[in-house]
């Protein structure tokens, strides 16, 4: 059963952005958002996008088999992509919530038959349950460097990587994509979220990671996306044997922010994930997930990047804790973005999935250049990145912490009338 939530209050306008911008949340952009043009509203969005997801898989199917392989695979991962966006709109453990979450599992089954690298989904023993992950080999089984992907509070573990465009694995890295408490086959196992549980989750899988033959103990990051960033900066605080971390799109501000300012999908997407019977309950767990007196015991390097107007992250709070890290570190400012935002300024939408974004290229190449003991270059400094700029690698990179220094406006000039 849902909590009522004071939030609840806002649905009616709610449902009407939902039917104007085709979006739940992310609202900046112009571009309308995925949602097919039959939802209407909030409650609609399971139901139609699962039908989209059942074609997808008829499809699929069909062209299995024809002996295409290939194109199987392809509309395999896009069914499952849909199937699971259809799930997380269904705030309880219901009949459509567990149908639909069971077709993303099938449809990505086939895709682990086809893909062209071993794809091998486990069940890492933790705290008397399981944490659940899709463990992605490269092709030739060599021992190399592992990433823990974490993905942000709106995917599941069967969202990214893409089979045939892994960034991890064409830069030499395997990548094992998990869902933690709250997320995905662990919240339907009966695991919910806590303000701590996550980082320790984290750790079991770090343990699992140490075992396998194909993984460099010495080589393990993470990479959190979005509110997966939150959990990626909490466990790199508490867990000595990850070599590096990137955590981009910043979820790291009090939570505030997130549940009370942004969307409601987020107030009542975290009753859900929480399990909290009462409003009283999730904020309580809510003021819990502070990092405030985290950030100081982060000791690999790691990388934060952040839009310079995400509602959710206001950038002087993101500053204010970058700066009580004492590790080799960077932040990067993308001007005039939001919470999705990328080095080229692409905008997230008109992408074909969560794989094609640069984001990824990006994060996998800092990451990439950890493991190979390349420093820092920017340690400790704010890199505001321009919209007219040529990304985080170029010359036209500017340490700054507002637009204007970035631009070098004189500040004696302000006030002046």
């Amino acid at each position: 059963m849902t909590v009522r939530l004071q939030r609840d209050r806002q649905q009616w306008f709610f449902n009407w952005m939902v039917k104007e911008t085709g979006k739940v949340f992310h609202f900046q952009g112009d571009d309308r958002g995925g949602l097919p043009r039959s939802v209407r509203q909030h409650d609609m969005i399971s139901k139609h996008l699962g039908k989209l997801g059942l074609r997808l898989q008829s499809m699929a199917a069909t062209e299995e088999a024809a002996g295409h392989s290939e194109t199987a695979l392809e509309l395999y991962f896009e069914a499952s992509t849909v199937f699971a966006s259809a799930q997380h709109p269904v705030f309880e453990n219901n009949d459509e919530k567990r149908f639909l979450h069971g077709a993303s599992i099938a449809c990505f089954d086939k895709v682990r038959a086809l893909a062209p690298a071993p794809i091998e989904h486990v069940a890492i023993p933790w705290d008397g349950t399981h944490v659940y992950a899709n463990l992605h080999l490269l092709a030739d089984g060599r021992k190399a460097p592992c990433v823990v992907f974490i993905p942000g509070c709106d995917m599941t573990k069967e969202m990214y990587p893409y089979p045939f465009a892994s960034q991890a694995q064409q830069r030499g890295m395997h990548i094992i994509s998990v869902d933690g408490p709250g997320q995905g086959e662990c919240n339907l196992a009966g695991t919910k979220l806590t303000s701590e549980n996550y980082a320790d989750a984290m750790s079991a899988v770090v343990d699992y990671l140490e075992q396998r033959p194909e993984v460099d103990a010495d080589a393990i990051g993470i990479y959190g996306m979005s509110f997966g960033s939150h959990w990626a900066v909490q466990t790199v605080a508490r867990e000595p044997r990850v070599k590096a971390c990137v955590a981009a799109w910043a979820s790291i501000c009090d939570k505030y922010h997130l549940l009370n300012v942004e969307s409601p999908r987020y107030k009542q997407l975290f009753a859900y994930l929480t399990g909290a019977e009462s409003e009283q309950e999730l904020d309580a767990i809510a003021d819990g997930m502070s990092l405030d007196g985290e950030m100081g015991s982060i000791s690999c390097p790691t990388l934060l990047t952040v839009g310079e107007y995400d509602p959710r992250a206001p950038l002087d709070e993101v500053i204010a804790l970058y700066q009580k890290m004492g590790c080799e570190r960077e932040l990067w400012v993308h001007e005039d973005q939001h919470h999705l935002c990328t080095p080229s300024g692409r905008v997230h939408a008109s992408e074909r999935g969560l794989w094609n974004l640069d984001t990824y290229s990006f994060m996998f190449d800092w990451l990439r250049d950890r493991f190979q003991g390349r420093s820092v270059d920017r340690s400790g400094e704010v890199t505001y990145l321009v919209t007219s700029g040529s990304g985080p690698n170029g010359t036209s990179v500017r340490t700054a912490t507002t637009w204007m220094d970035a631009y070098d406006v004189d500040h004696e000039q302000a006030g002046e009338g």
